[in-house]
């Protein structure tokens, strides 16, 4: 990505301040196969939750570049200057998941900038970038940026070293002073955009672990003293403290690794209905996962310890004629 300084670190704002001149600047390096231009423009999602994309390219030398191909219908065509002024309806393509999740076709209406109406005249795979793209003259024309754009996708020859190509881009007079950014890292840097992240996550998991122990407190506090005659019973027939406490920390135990399963469960499928309907992609690490496991285990052991010693430490006649 070769973008200005500062364009691309916030998910909610990608100007289109990036002049298109730079393009011919870019192919005339050694080393450079094609350079794109793209203006992204980012709006909230119509179903009320997340964001959504709309890219402007030129179609032809992005699909080259990305591996893309009309599966249906046809590339979108610019309008004319004269079009333009007669607003007439702007053709864009749009992406498999796109098409199935808003029940769009070829020929359908999709409302975007608001409420404004675009025809689809195509559809497209594989996925990549905004799931919606129009031309770029058209997008132009629409966020008012003639002659601008967001990024321009740089693609390096075949056996060229990105580091290297990048530190010719640097030291070009007709390309030094930007941003050049790997397309491998712009994922990896989205967390470090949104202030504070890693920081709330450590406090979410560190919530996590103190209601799940608190919880299973509650019930297995709950659960003794409903059974406090038959701890009673348990005691008058000489189970020692250690037994007690083992059998209310074992139930504890597998009150937490159910707990687990379905948590995890409710997970899968949550994650699954939230792709089918807004078309975001979840990606469970094991690392995660084992840290919830564990969590959630710890916070059962932990919970029950209070009202496993409390049982164990019952008088057996109290017990015994506890009503």
């Amino acid at each position: 990505f070769f973008t200005r300084p500062g364009t691309m670190d916030n998910l909610t704002s990608s100007p289109a301040n990036l002049s298109t001149k730079y393009v011919e600047n870019l192919q005339a390096i050694e080393g450079v196969e094609s350079a794109v231009p793209v203006i992204r423009y980012i709006f909230q999602g119509g179903a009320g939750f997340g964001f959504e994309q709309i890219e402007g390219v030129d179609w032809e030398p992005f699909a080259r570049m990305n591996g893309l191909r009309i599966i249906e219908g046809r590339a979108s065509i610019p309008r004319s200057p004269e079009a333009q002024q007669a607003d007439e309806m702007v053709e864009v393509v749009i992406d498999e998941t796109k098409a199935s999740n808003s029940n769009i076709g070829v020929g359908g209406v999709l409302k975007l900038f608001g409420d404004i109406p675009h025809r689809v005249v195509g559809i497209y795979a594989p996925e990549s970038g905004a799931r919606v793209k129009m031309s770029l003259s058209d997008m132009q024309y629409r966020v008012e940026a003639a002659g601008k754009c967001t990024y321009i996708l740089v693609k390096a020859k075949n056996g060229v070293d990105e580091k290297t190509l990048a530190e010719r881009i640097n030291a070009e007079p007709g390309t030094k002073g930007n941003k050049i950014q790997f397309t491998r890292d712009v994922f990896t840097s989205f967390d470090k955009s949104i202030p504070y992240l890693g920081l709330f996550l450590k406090v979410l998991v560190g919530l996590a672990a103190i209601v799940s122990a608190l919880v299973v407190m509650l019930a297995m506090y709950t659960t003794i003293t409903e059974r406090t005659r038959e701890i009673g019973i348990l005691k008058a027939m000489g189970a020692s403290r250690g037994f007690i406490i083992g059998v209310i920390e074992k139930e504890a135990i597998l009150i937490s690794v159910l707990g687990l399963v379905l948590g995890f469960a409710v997970a899968l499928i949550a994650g699954a209905v939230i792709h089918r309907v807004y078309g975001l992609v979840f990606e469970y690490g094991w690392g995660w996962a084992i840290a919830s496991a564990l969590i959630g285990l710890l916070g059962g052991v932990i919970g029950a310890l209070y009202p496993a010693v409390r049982a164990a430490n019952l008088d057996a006649v109290s017990a015994l004629s506890y009503e």
